[in-house]
This record gives C-alpha cells, sequence and structure tokens, in this order.
C-alpha cells in the first residue's frame, strides 16, 4: 500500500486567504522547563488544505462536524487541467468521472503556493462543467489551488446546493497522473465551523 501526501503543512506564518488573519503556532511548554512539550495553533479554517461545507456560502445551518463522514472518503479520479484558465468540460470526462467519486483537478499552480500568482491568477471552472460534475454526483471537488472560482462564488454555491463539497489547497496531484485506481481520504476536524483544515491524502489501491 502507498499512501500519497496531497496537503500543505501547517506551520507558523503559513501562506493564507487574502483577507484571512495570520496562522500562529507557538510552543507554550517546553520539556526540560515544564516536564512536557506542549503548542498552541491559532488558524483560519480556511488556511492551508481544507474543506469547504455548504454553511461557508450558503444558508446552511450544518456545521461540518455533522456531515456525514462517508462524503470525505471515496473512489479518486484526477483530471489534468494545466494550462487552461477556465477549466472546461472534455468529452473524455464521462468515461473517467464516476459517480460519488472524488474528483481532482491538477492544474500545477501548487507550484505558486503562498504568491500573488496563486492566488490572483489561480484557472477557475467552468459553469458547464460544474454541471457535468453535479450530474455526475460526486461527492467532493478537489483542487491545487485556493478556489474554484471568484466572488460571486457561483461554482461554489452551485456545488453547495447538490451537496458537493470542495477540497482546497491540495498538492502533489502529479504524482497520481499515471496512477489507475486510488482512493482519497479527507476528513474534517469534528468541529462546529463552516470549513475544516484538513490532512488530505491518496491511498493507491
Amino acid at each position: 500500500m502507498k499512501i500519497i501526501d496531497l496537503s500543505h503543512k501547517i506551520e507558523d506564518g503559513m501562506p493564507i486567504y487574502p483577507g484571512d488573519t495570520r496562522t500562529n503556532l507557538v510552543q507554550i511548554k517546553y520539556l526540560n522547563e515544564d516536564k512536557y512539550n506542549n503548542y498552541k495553533l491559532d488558524i483560519c479554517m480556511h488556511s492551508g488544505t481544507h474543506i469547504d461545507s455548504p454553511m461557508h456560502l450558503t444558508p446552511c445551518k450544518e456545521y461540518i462536524s455533522e456531515l456525514p463522514l462517508e462524503s470525505f472518503i471515496g473512489n479518486g479520479c484526477v483530471l489534468d487541467v494545466r494550462n487552461q484558465a477556465i477549466i472546461k468540460l472534455k468529452d473524455e470526462y464521462n468515461t473517467l468521472v464516476k459517480e460519488n467519486s472524488i474528483v481532482l483537478l491538477y492544474t500545477g499552480f501548487d507550484a505558486y503556493y503562498g504568491t500573488k500568482e496563486y492566488y490572483q491568477n489561480h484557472p477557475s471552472i467552468d459553469i458547464e462543467l460544474c454541471d457535468f460534475l453535479v450530474e455526475k454526483k460526486i461527492k467532493m471537488i478537489g483542487m491545487d489551488t485556493p478556489s474554484p472560482d471568484r466572488y460571486p462564488f457561483k461554482i461554489h454555491k452551485l456545488l453547495f446546493e447538490n451537496n458537493i463539497y470542495i477540497l482546497e489547497n491540495l498538492t502533489n496531484l502529479d504524482q497520481l497522473l499515471n496512477i489507475d485506481r486510488f482512493e482519497v481520504i479527507a476528513f474534517p476536524l469534528k468541529i462546529n465551523a463552516d470549513s475544516s483544515i484538513t490532512r488530505a491524502v491518496a491511498r493507491i489501491i
């Protein structure tokens, strides 16, 4: 069994979405002084690799902790969508994308993680592709970018209205390009919030 880590590291001062507050990760207890080590983390749920749920941008009242765990684990599919400012539907996706799967979009944009380029010029999903994913009844869509779209976030809302969750700020998707079968595992924290940081991985089957 092989596991591929799809997550960015959580660390002090890590990259954040413009407008979010700084991540602070500090050591507050030391073994040589306090007889044990301990750390304190102050982080937005949209920092680093994380999952957006419907509460983020819709009137939904369900916390991410209340959503079914089955939604965050499933057979994966990676689509190579590099060099597309607008990610459009292609005929071959009808065969590649299966019902109840987790679809990952490899844009290669994780190379810019933490830069202005990453947040200002990332690709967006075309509405036709979004409608296709809804028709396919996928569980979750993931990408190596900070968002599938921009304000007013129509793609976000359409996915949420169909109980499709969004996995953002992934990395290492290139390692899945030639893999025939893999499982995506990306559980949220059991936290009463709109979204959650996560350790997303792919398990090669």
